[in-house]
């Protein structure tokens, strides 16, 4: 079955990400069309980017960097959960993302993002980023703004958001059906 992982791409302290990630785990586990699976950043502390070599051209010799690989590799596409901070989306998704290269390639990849404007221009960044590592990101993404959050601080997810995240999850899944050859090839050469 499909493997798609859900990255909750904040770990600040009193994060309003963890409630986002878990209804999309929610929404998306009640479909039944693949096998959806959280990874918490927080679960994977990473040093600041510190390889000798890029991801690129092959494996670490550092065991935390193996290790996320290990944790990224089985998912055959996922849905990045982000807030947007000043701008741009959090620096240790970032790390994250550059601490790995053929983990992400060939993959499909959609974005459910939170904050000021709904965290848009988080999603425009992130989309160049993971373009660049051979991810194909879809057009559906769901935006959220602050305002929208009860007192601020709980998220109440509308029939609007439910539909959105809903047709976000088709693009991913349809594109992780056509990538699916390219993966296999790579394995296989």
């Amino acid at each position: 079955m499909t493997r798609i992982g859900i990255i909750l791409g904040s770990t600040r302290p009193g994060r309003s990400g963890a409630q986002i990630a878990e209804w999309v785990l929610a929404q998306a586990s009640a479909r039944g069309d693949a096998e959806y699976e959280l990874v918490d950043l927080r679960d994977h502390p990473l040093p600041h980017f510190d390889e000798a070599t890029p991801p690129m051209f092959g494996p670490s010799p550092n065991e935390y960097t193996r290790a996320w690989a290990a944790r990224i590799a089985p998912f055959d596409a996922f849905v990045i959960v982000t807030p947007e901070y000043n701008g741009g989306y959090p620096g240790v998704l970032k790390n994250a993302l550059d601490h790995l290269f053929a983990e992400w390639t060939n993959k499909a990849v959609g974005f459910v993002s939170y904050g000021v404007n709904g965290g848009a221009r988080a999603v425009v960044q992130l989309r160049a980023v993971c373009s660049t590592l051979g991810m194909a990101d879809v057009g559906y993404q769901v935006g959220i703004s602050v305002l929208e959050f009860e007192n601020r601080t709980t998220f109440v997810p509308t029939a609007a958001h439910d539909l959105t995240l809903g047709k976000t999850l088709d693009q991913v899944l349809a594109w992780n059906g056509a990538l699916a050859p390219l993966r296999s090839t790579l394995v296989n050469s």
